[in-house]
């Protein structure tokens, strides 16, 4: 019984997490169909979730596998060109509903590439190490992408179609967050995470190390060159300045802010690090100060053990658990 249990916990996760999800954009939708959303707002529910989908998936490798990587914008970079340029070339030949769906997929699948060539040589690295070598793979393929006169160069690539939307972005982040969460508590999940914890133990208990890091490694990669096609289909003009290292230091900042291996957590905090600036632009000069004061408030709050008790309680296992023993200790007193 406890076994099923335990068993049962993370789907009941996965569930009120896809169930969040689903009520906030059946909120965001009823706003935008009315026309109570403003226009300021409209325009930022894309990003929002671009911005998801790329920290649930660094998430996979900084969170689950624990490994820390700072070349994400680089793959998000490699998709969106790749999803751009052939968007562009089949403009006049595919309907958009055939051809914005294998653009992500193009994307995806070269990003997903790169992920497995510069994966071969970084994955043997750790650590600090691996972070380093991964931001300077990132600036490498900005760098190269510049210099590229097909792929627009310093100018940046134009004539995309705009092809992205709200409704579409939503469907990319549910099919995100399904494929995240069913590998996480797959087979293939235990053995990333067990890899995490201990390196060494996994490898003696006949975990093939080096696949499962190359799997994470490039899963993750795939789903940010789908949210690089979906950026780059946002825009009128698509530029390689956007893909620096500070995108990639960004998101490993939602993905620490959330909770490391939280999925939930990086949903929430992905929303928040993407409102937040535009909430306080009337602000003008002290928008920036705030937005870092906020971050540094809620970093101290995540790493004190009081706030992270009181999560634990208001944390809906626990609540569950409370409210079963009371009515258990109530039904004891009646009897």
């Amino acid at each position: 019984m406890e076994r099923i249990k335990k068993k049962m916990k993370p789907l009941a996760g996965n569930l009120i997490t896809l169930a969040i999800v689903c009520v906030l954009f059946a909120v965001v939708f009823i706003l935008v169909e009315t026309g109570h959303a403003t226009r300021h707002m409209r325009a930022m529910l894309v990003p929002i979730c671009i911005n998801i989908i790329l920290a649930v998936s660094l998430n996979l490798t900084v969170g689950f596998l624990g490994e820390l990587t700072l070349g994400h914008a680089g793959f998000m970079s490699v998709g969106a060109y790749a999803g751009c340029l052939f968007s562009i070339a089949m403009k006049d030949i595919l309907p958009m509903a055939a051809r914005f769906p294998l653009a992500m997929l193009v994307g995806g699948l070269v990003a997903a590439l790169f992920g497995v060539l510069i994966g071969i040589p970084v994955l043997r690295l750790h650590g600090d190490y691996l972070a380093i070598v991964t931001l300077a793979f990132g600036e490498i393929i900005r760098s190269v992408i510049i210099n590229l006169e097909f792929t627009g160069g310093a100018a940046g690539l134009k004539g995309t179609p705009q092809d992205s939307t709200f409704a579409i972005a939503f469907a990319v982040v549910l099919i995100t967050l399904l494929v995240i969460m069913n590998l996480v508590n797959s087979r293939h999940g235990r053995a990333i995470t067990a890899i995490r914890d201990n390196r060494i133990a996994a490898e003696a208990s006949g975990i093939n190390v080096t696949y499962f890091r190359m799997l994470a490694f490039v899963i993750a990669a795939f789903f940010a060159g789908v949210a690089g096609v979906l950026y780059g289909h946002n825009l009128s003009i698509l530029s390689a300045s956007t893909f620096d290292y500070n995108k990639s230091i960004e998101l490993l900042v939602i993905v620490v802010l959330g909770g490391m291996g939280s999925i939930r957590g990086s949903v929430i905090s992905a929303i928040i690090i993407t409102v937040l600036p535009e909430a306080l632009r009337e602000l003008a000069d002290f928008r920036m100060l705030i937005y870092a004061l906020v971050l540094i408030v809620m970093m101290l709050l995540n790493a004190s053990p009081r706030f992270a008790a009181l999560k634990g309680k208001l944390h809906y296992g626990a609540l569950v658990d409370a409210i079963r023993n009371k009515a258990n200790k109530e039904g004891k007193a009646h009897e």
